[in-house]
């Protein structure tokens, strides 16, 4: 049984569109959304993706995929990490050529991700609602090329973000550090003021395709 589920993924949608985040952004890049998620997160913009789905072969993603004709692949959710077959779909992206991200809530263990994906690992804030469900014992598994991204609702969220930055050490650790305003509920440049005036070593991060497209699914 075990080898069948390692071998397909429960699957809301694929399509291609311009990375809306990360140090990624403006890319065109394809979009591989799994259905799922334990999490609840009060700010979510993809509850679609929290049932249904078409149960889908692994090859069957990449047949897809590959078609699109482009380098950059993200995997997303949901949450991916709450899938088997994941795994197996990372690897064989790599080994395709492909240059592979994931989007995972940093609430699942990323130790058995392929090294050669780049995780963009999404802490959360109080204003999350979801902030016991952090796993810190995944930053033991974090590369040079992975980011970690902190949506940011309010000043709590702000002040917490930095304080978690300096308990964990992460400025120095060279990865890329990502604050970014939760839509509708930050204004962006509010948001940068306090990073200037804190003089902070994090990227802001506005989500592009939502200024582009609003909140359009699948783009």
């Amino acid at each position: 049984m075990n080898g069948p589920v390692r071998d397909q993924v429960r699957l809301t949608e694929i399509f291609l569109s311009l990375q809306g985040e990360s140090t990624s952004v403006g890319l065109p890049t394809v979009f591989v959304r799994l259905t799922g998620c334990p999490l609840r997160c009060r700010y979510c913009d993809t509850a679609y993706a929290f049932h249904g789905g078409t149960v889908t072969a692994v090859s069957e993603v990449l047949s897809t995929v590959s078609d699109f004709s482009v380098t950059h692949v993200t995997v997303t959710g949901g949450e991916p990490l709450a899938q088997p077959g994941v795994m197996p779909l990372l690897t064989q992206l790599c080994d395709a050529g492909f240059a592979v991200s994931l989007e995972t809530s940093g609430a699942l263990d990323v130790a058995a991700v392929d090294p050669r994906v780049r995780k963009i690992v999404d802490i959360k804030t109080p204003g999350s609602g979801e902030v016991a469900r952090n796993l810190w014992s995944n930053f033991e598994h974090l590369n040079a090329q992975d980011e970690i991204k902190f949506v940011i609702c309010d000043r709590q969220d702000y002040d917490w973000a930095r304080l978690k930055c300096d308990e964990l050490n992460l400025w120095s650790r060279g990865r890329e550090i990502l604050f970014s305003p939760s839509a509708g509920e930050l204004d962006p440049a509010t948001l940068a003021h306090w990073m200037l005036e804190d003089r902070v070593p994090a990227r802001l991060q506005l989500q592009l395709h939502k200024i582009l497209w609003g909140d359009e699914p699948g783009r």
